[in-house]
């Protein structure tokens, strides 16, 4: 008898127990393709993939084609006609990418792959990892061109941070955002603006840092360093939990 009523006690706590952690996990926001969580694993590929090919593909951007057209004019602008064409092949890729999440918005294409979040985390991914297998002696442009691709499928697919427009891959309007932000909180003392700015300076910080890693990991270990962008990816990939819908509609209205 004593054994069944400690038996009971048992079976009691661990009901506690289990509701309270089920209490405890409800209450963790849900990582979706808008929220914060996310914003800063893409922006942290977004940095590293910059530096990546800044520091290993010959001073190219393979995701912010503002750097490449600055550097397509400054270079053919000085008569280096064959260094600043280099530059305009991962525009080209970059576009490319763009008409491609375009089409994945299409219902056929939704049909077939009805998680379109998760596929184009997947893909970037797998992407990237096969650029960290090519050997030194491939062309940096291949390179850059693949890696532009996979970047503008990203940026064109995750265009919402919260409920605010946002890039996941370059800075200029971010920081635009976050310094508008700022004006409105301090001047209007408006709620949402003062979150609106940590947002993202959050974002813009996780960019440089992705940048910071970027630099010292290509440096210590050459091309595979890319791999590491790619586990982020996957880590993402795995982490989300939205409507598999939101992305490529909710946060391209």
């Amino acid at each position: 008898m004593e054994k069944t009523q400690e038996q009971i006690q048992q079976n009691i706590a661990l009901s506690y127990l289990r509701r309270y952690i089920n209490l405890s996990m409800s209450k963790i926001p849900r990582i979706t393709p808008e929220s914060i969580g996310l914003g800063v694993l893409l922006a942290l590929v977004g940095g590293f993939l910059d530096a990546y090919t800044y520091v290993s593909r010959d001073g190219v951007f393979a995701t912010s084609q503002t750097g490449n057209l600055v550097l397509l004019g400054v270079e053919t602008a000085q008569g280096q006609w064959q260094q600043g064409l280099k530059h305009i092949p991962p525009i080209v890729a970059f576009v490319i990418g763009v008409v491609v999440a375009e089409g994945l918005k299409h219902p056929h294409i939704t049909r077939t792959f009805p998680f379109p979040a998760r596929s184009v985390l997947f893909l970037e991914s797998l992407v990237l990892m096969f650029v960290g297998t090519l050997p030194l002696d491939v062309p940096d442009m291949i390179v850059t061109v693949t890696i532009a691709f996979a970047s503008s499928v990203q940026i064109s697919s995750f265009r919402t941070l919260v409920r605010w427009q946002f890039n996941s891959a370059m800075v200029t309007g971010n920081l635009r955002t976050a310094a508008e932000a700022a004006y409105t909180a301090l001047v209007l003392h408006d709620r949402q603006s003062v979150l609106q700015f940590f947002d993202f300076t959050i974002i813009i910080v996780s960019f440089l840092c992705g940048a910071f890693i970027g630099t010292l990991s290509t440096l210590h270990f050459g091309i595979k360093a890319i791999w590491i962008s790619s586990a982020i990816l996957l880590c993402a990939m795995l982490v989300l939990n939205a409507n598999p819908k939101t992305l490529l509609t909710k946060s391209c209205s």
